[in-house]
């Protein structure tokens, strides 16, 4: 049950709907409730929104982590029964998105209610737990921050991304050729197919790595996969219509014809994002593959007749996030300049050679320390030590089993050996992580602070492995942290100014607002006003720039 909660306010709002609840209560409440994805699309089926929510179950997963107790339920119920020494119930499984149904995040059926007395009695013990926090100020608002997310993916949600089908098949066939009746493949994978095998001597199946490792094997080539990478090195005829077939396989497989008709509906598309689904803090959706949309297909996503995209992105956030973290103040003093970062950053050590500039900085975030990453780390830590010194540190700490925090205080797991892992139900971490961020505290390092970008629950039995991924978690776990923010600052101010404007896509470091072809210029502002906010909010009073490069147009494939 929602509870508006500001000075003056009684504590508690009731009514039969929540959608009442919201109408009666006085303008600029804040909303005290269980849950985000199970309170607010019903507010908005109603037409009702809200300005800013506290999330009970989102801070509880937070607080867990810092508290170094990641995994445990973090639902209202289990936070209640803890607080009260009853038997902790486990979440309930969430269940997969259905392409063109509500999504699973944000089902509609309410979960075991929790009395208004007892979530009132849980958001106090929340703010409690956060003011024992190792910073309260930053907790506080990366647990704001997190709510606010959780409004913006509802909203985003029920908006949808722009799709016109018709584009959308016109793409494929243009790319795949026509389907026949009563066969799988198109025809151009068809032919493909045929290549393939027509050079192997007999039948291969190119969508099968397997047949293919086996087709080699045969002609006397021995291959360990079917990456392009392995592939090119290889001097046979399978492997031009081999490539081609793969990179056609996957847009038929992943946004063909079957992803259209499962997930585009009257005119939008809607995946289902969850914040916060990794650890570092960045999104994921559940199901459609909204974060990886091949280039062509964006062909498909169109604005409205009359209105536009802005589509912006943010210029060399991980870098610039390093400077504001680490405090270092010959990073800051470039990352403030009204130029290419890694530009600036060429002319300090590296004779104007901006791509060893590049390679230095994503070296020292990533962890490469072999060949020329070790030499362009040395000359990074020369001209910017405080900065290397801030990724050490959390290398450092993640290697010793600490927890390593973001800025504001996300937590990335702690260190755990395979046997307790496999017994806590939780996936080992993969070689290679799909992301990574970072540490901090106020000009300091991360000692006992930051971390990555890491499936939440993989456990690492391998230090080394963890220094680098905890390395990479305080730098990219921050800049999710102040992208939170960002879409926080972003849905305000659109809102302040009564523009028509919507925000309908958010990936990592880019966001697209679908509005007016008249608000076009008014929302590419907001959006460079929200950046310098949010770094503001975030990092305090900071010489260092957040500019993003934005492109108006009419088509999303336009806009790079």
């Amino acid at each position: 049950m929602p509870a508006a909660t500001r000075p003056g306010a009684p504590p508690v709002v009731s009514a039969a709907e929540p959608a009442d609840a919201v109408r009666a209560a006085p303008p600029g409440a804040r909303w005290v409730w269980r849950s985000t994805a199970a309170v607010y699309p019903r507010l908005l089926a109603a037409g009702v929104r809200v300005d800013r929510c506290y999330d009970v179950e989102a801070a509880e997963l937070l607080l867990l982590g810092h508290e170094g107790r990641f995994g445990e339920p973090r639902s209202a119920a289990a936070a209640w029964a803890r607080l009260t020494g009853a038997p902790v119930p486990p979440d309930p499984p969430q269940r997969a998105a259905e392409p063109g149904t509500q999504s699973s995040l944000f089902d509609p059926r309410p979960a075991a209610a929790l009395a208004p007395a007892a979530l009132l009695a849980v958001y106090a013990d929340q703010m409690r737990r956060h003011e024992a926090t190792t910073r309260p100020d930053r907790m506080r608002l990366l647990t704001a921050a997190e709510s606010a997310g959780f409004l913006v993916a509802a909203e985003m949600n029920r908006a949808g991304l722009p799709w016109r089908a018709d584009v959308h098949r016109a793409v494929l066939t243009e790319l795949l050729g026509e389907r026949y009746a009563g066969r799988g493949e198109p025809r151009r994978l068809a032919e493909l197919a045929d290549r393939v095998s027509a050079a192997f001597g007999r039948r291969v199946r190119p969508d099968l790595p397997a047949d293919v490792v086996r087709a080699f094997a045969e002609a006397g080539i021995k291959v360990r996969s079917t990456r392009r990478w392995e592939l090119q090195e290889i001097d046979h005829p399978a492997v031009e219509p081999l490539i081609a077939y793969k990179k056609l396989y996957r847009i038929y497989t992943a946004h063909g014809w079957s992803w259209l008709q499962d997930w585009v509906h009257e005119g939008r598309f809607r995946p289902e994002y969850v914040p916060g689904g990794t650890v570092t803090g960045r999104w994921v959706t559940n199901g459609g593959g909204a974060l990886q949309i091949p280039k062509v297909i964006r062909r498909a996503v169109v604005a409205d007749p009359g209105w536009r995209l802005v589509v912006a992105d943010a210029d060399q956030l991980e870098p610039r996030v390093l400077a504001a973290i680490s405090r270092d103040p010959g990073l800051m003093e470039v990352a403030g300049r009204a130029e290419d970062l890694y530009t600036s950053i060429s002319r300090q050590g590296f004779s104007g050679d901006r791509d060893q500039a590049k390679l230095a900085v994503l070296g020292a975030v990533y962890g490469q320390t072999s060949g020329d990453g070790l030499k362009n780390l040395a000359a990074l830590r020369r001209r910017f030590p405080r900065a290397v010194a801030y990724v050490d540190d959390a290398a450092r700490a993640g290697e010793e089993g600490r927890l390593v925090r973001t800025w504001l205080g996300r937590t990335c797991p702690p260190a755990a050996g395979a046997g307790e892992a496999e017994e806590a139900g939780l996936p080992q971490e993969p070689d290679q992580p799909a992301d990574a961020t970072g540490p901090g505290g106020p000009g300091g390092g991360p000692g006992g602070t930051s971390a990555g970008d890491w499936t939440p629950g993989y456990a690492s039995t391998n230090a080394r492995a963890r220094g680098r991924f905890t390395r990479n978690f305080v730098v990219q776990g921050s800049a999710a942290d102040w992208a939170l923010l960002l879409l926080a600052a972003l849905r305000q101010a659109t809102a302040a100014a009564g523009l028509r404007a919507e925000l309908v896509f958010f990936q990592h470091d880019e966001v697209i607002v679908h509005c007016p072809a008249e608000e076009a210029e008014a929302v590419a502002a907001a959006i460079r006003e929200a950046a310098g906010r949010a770094a503001r909010i975030a990092f305090g009073e900071t010489p260092v720039r957040f500019p993003f490069t934005t492109a108006v147009v009419e088509c999303y494939a336009d806009a790079k």
